[in-house]
């Protein structure tokens, strides 16, 4: 008769098989996927609020403002507070990554390896820049103001320049480049560096830059319209009142590039298609996938949501221009926000192609003018704005604002993400998004 010391434990774990017994929600990429888009919620934030806090506090001693210094103080403590959580959904989402795409993900990081080093020693900078400028707040910003601002742009830096090299390595794997990921030239430097800088490398650096100074901007005034509900004293009322113009402002005229630099994106997509790809449908490339393929319906609810926000936007610059004592600015900021509604709707309608094709590339761009037409005309009036009593329409307004910005950062990651499928590395077909077999032999 057979016997065995092993631990009845150990022999349980043994019978297990993963594949079969282990089910995610949605399925393992769908699982993946949801983990990346938890993380990237709280990593937009980071990045926007660490670049935002130190001008914020450099503009504030310029003009002897202590209310931008208080402002940049809440969004550095929100960074400190919820970067752990944010930290923890980022090693999530790698142990999800080694252990369902194994030679994916090996060879992505043994190609990128270089790159990859200098990004977490950018990471480390930019938490110790952070930590720094948190924790010696009260010391430096009063004795050492110079010094401390430095600290709070160090951080701002250097977390921009991860968010760079992570941006070359996600848009080489939805566009693809030469020379392709090959056992003759994996971990090679120069391999790395044109991967890189592959086509759409320039243009998404741009949009996400600007991207996320908009939505966290656009979240700090959800965040003021809601503290201001919780404020008791007239000075936090109007500190709240004045956060949710400041952030209006900020996400408003970021928000005006979006357009420009999305269609940027999407020609250079175009551009990257592959001559020669591996199957005959997928001969549009990502781009292809993207504007009529089977995820094509994350485009146009993409479009619907920023078209939302334009909308929304010029609705609260005209409720927010009630705070000017003469309620000057109404007029021409109703008139531009009714055309840049009109002009939006139209280019998201069943008919935006006629009378021509382009017609819903000239609407959003009419849609884009108007709004900025009616931000200068905001912006001039905040000189004279007296703060302290916003209407409650005009805070539901922000609250959603705040909701669709984020559900929109969201949507794009997701419509970027599935634009490259079936592939992990578009038009590679030795990398796919379906589970792999980890290697065997290890040990050997």
């Amino acid at each position: 008769m057979f016997t065995t010391t092993m631990p009845l434990d150990l022999l349980f774990l043994l019978q297990i098989d993963l594949e079969e017994e282990l089910v995610f929600p949605g399925g393992a990429r769908a699982f993946t996927g949801l983990t990346m888009l938890v993380h990237m919620f709280f990593a937009q934030l980071f990045v926007g609020f660490a670049i935002a806090a130190p001008v914020l506090q450099a503009w504030g001693a310029r003009t002897g403002s202590p209310r931008m210094d208080r402002l940049a103080h809440s969004m550095v403590r929100f960074n400190v507070l919820t970067f752990s959580t944010g930290a923890t959904f980022a090693v999530l989402f790698m142990v999800l990554l080694v252990g369902l795409y194994p030679r994916v993900t090996a060879s992505i990081f043994t190609n990128f390896f270089y790159l990859v080093v200098v990004a977490m020693v950018s990471m480390g900078l930019a938490l110790w820049g952070m930590y720094t400028y948190y924790y010696k707040w009260d010391k430096y910003a009063l004795l050492h103001k110079r010094r401390h601002i430095f600290f709070g742009f160090t951080m701002g830096l250097f977390i921009w320049i991860w968010m760079v090299l992570m941006t070359g390595i996600d848009t080489y794997m939805t566009t693809g480049a030469e020379p392709e990921i090959t056992e003759g030239n994996i971990g090679q430097l120069t391999v790395a560096i044109e991967g890189m800088f592959n086509p759409m490398f320039t243009e998404m650096v741009l949009h996400r830059t600007f991207a996320n100074l908009s939505w966290p901007a656009f979240a700090v005034a959800a965040w003021g319209a809601f503290m201001y509900i919780r404020a008791r004293s007239p000075e936090s009322r109007s500190f709240y009142d004045w956060t949710t113009s400041v952030g209006l402002t900020w996400g408003v005229g970021f928000l005006l590039l979006q357009p420009f630099i999305g269609f940027a994106i999407a020609y250079a997509m175009k551009l990257s298609a592959p001559e020669t790809p591996v199957e005959g449908a997928l001969a549009g490339g990502s781009y292809e996938r993207m504007t009529s393929g089977d995820t094509s319906s994350l485009l146009y609810t993409n479009l619907a949501m920023v078209v939302g926000l334009f909308v929304l936007s010029n609705v609260a610059m005209y409720m927010g221009a009630t705070r000017h004592p003469d309620r000057g600015g109404r007029v021409p900021i109703r008139l531009f926000g009714l055309i840049a509604a009109v002009a939006g709707l139209y280019s998201i309608s069943p008919i935006a192609d006629w009378p021509f094709l382009y017609m819903r590339y000239i609407a959003i761009a009419i849609m884009a003018f108007a709004t900025f037409g009616a931000f200068l005309t905001y912006l001039r009036g905040r000189l004279r704005f007296r703060y302290g009593s916003p209407g409650t329409s005009y805070r539901v307004i922000l609250l959603a604002l705040g909701i669709l910005a984020a559900a929109t950062a969201l949507n794009m990651g997701l419509m970027k993400s599935n634009s490259r499928v079936p592939f992990t590395v578009y038009n590679q077909e030795d990398y796919t998004v379906e589970p792999s077999q980890p290697p065997s032999g290890f040990g050997q």
